[in-house]
């Protein structure tokens, strides 16, 4: 298959997987998987476990997708290889601070990012552009309010789970 290097690059993104320190035989792939990743069979015993485990689920859920997810999986690895190496590198910090977040942080980041999405696309570019001319001041406010506003909504502090630091702090 084509799409080999596409496979390996989505699950080293996202991460999939923890690692077997043993790693994983080519022989105990799925035939399906091993069609997938056939392009690093002669290397795939130097491979680290952890690539390993992650290039084996990524090519788990490849072999899963209609051709219609398969189209948009390359569509974003394709916007994602077209990205600068800064935006890259504060997209993958971005995301090891949401996995650091409890589920219902998680579950708010979600929530409002799909109500965003869902908002009219002139509506969003109109917030969006208002933001970006705030100054740092003003935009330290509003971080300020909403946080304020979130804390209003929740219950009291003996109520609640003790928050931690991304260090578990």
């Amino acid at each position: 298959m084509k799409a080999n290097w596409f496979v390996v690059a989505v699950a080293f993104i996202a991460g999939a997987v923890l690692a077997d320190e043993a790693g994983i035989a080519w022989d105990e792939l799925s035939a399906d998987q091993q069609t997938v990743l056939n392009a690093f069979q002669e290397r795939w015993s130097e491979l680290e476990p952890a690539r390993q485990q992650r290039m084996a689920e990524g090519a788990r859920r490849w072999s899963s997708m209609s051709p219609g997810e398969r189209r948009a999986a390359k569509e974003r690895f394709t916007r994602w290889r077209n990205l600068s190496d800064e935006r890259r590198a504060l997209i993958r910090e971005r995301f090891e601070i949401y996995r650091s977040m409890t589920p219902e942080q998680q579950r708010r980041i979600r929530d409002n990012f799909r109500r965003f999405q869902e908002m009219n696309k002139d509506r969003r570019r109109e917030m969006m552009e208002r933001y970006r001319r705030m100054s740092p001041e003003e935009k330290r406010r509003v971080r300020e309010m909403l946080r304020q506003r979130r804390d209003d909504r929740r219950p009291p502090r003996q109520d609640r789970p003790r928050r931690t630091d991304r260090n578990g702090n």
